[in-house]
């Protein structure tokens, strides 16, 4: 019999619905991207290009540290993306050893497309991720409470 002297089993049935609600999330985007033809981790560079702090183009590292992948991984994910035309790169006026890399309009488009498909399915999914982060949250500060 296991021990639920730390958790109760509640507490495990909280974490485990949470972790299959971000599944269903994670798979809605992997066919919501690949239904536009472009995979994860390009809608990902394509969002971290528009969103970045204060401006809506990147370096080559900037970008490779928001994905959290190396620097030559980065150049061929861009060499990628440009070729189906979504990015544009752009000389550094300040250090020409250095690009900047943009989205097109046409990467623009896809991207919004993407994220108004995301934003209905967040809207779906959110109050039942944010009761379960809010219990969840009280696990973690120690404030178990019986469900």
């Amino acid at each position: 019999m296991t021990d639920f002297s730390t958790f109760s089993k509640a507490d495990y049935e909280t974490l485990a619905e949470f972790r299959y609600a971000l599944r269903h999330y994670l798979r809605f985007s992997k066919n919501a991207v690949e239904t536009a033809g472009i995979t994860l981790q390009q809608h990902q560079a394509l969002l971290f290009i528009i969103g970045f702090p204060g401006r809506e183009q990147v370096t080559i590292g900037e970008l490779a540290e928001r994905l959290q992948i190396r620097h030559h991984s980065t150049v061929g994910l861009v060499d990628r993306l440009e070729e189906q035309g979504l990015v544009e790169r752009t000389p550094n006026e300040e250090d020409r050893r250095r690009v900047f890399i943009g989205l097109t309009e046409k990467g623009v488009g896809v991207l919004e497309s993407l994220a108004s498909m995301h934003r209905e399915e967040l809207r779906y999914l959110g109050p039942q991720l944010c009761s379960m982060l809010e219990q969840i949250t009280n696990l973690a500060d120690g404030n178990q409470s019986s469900r």
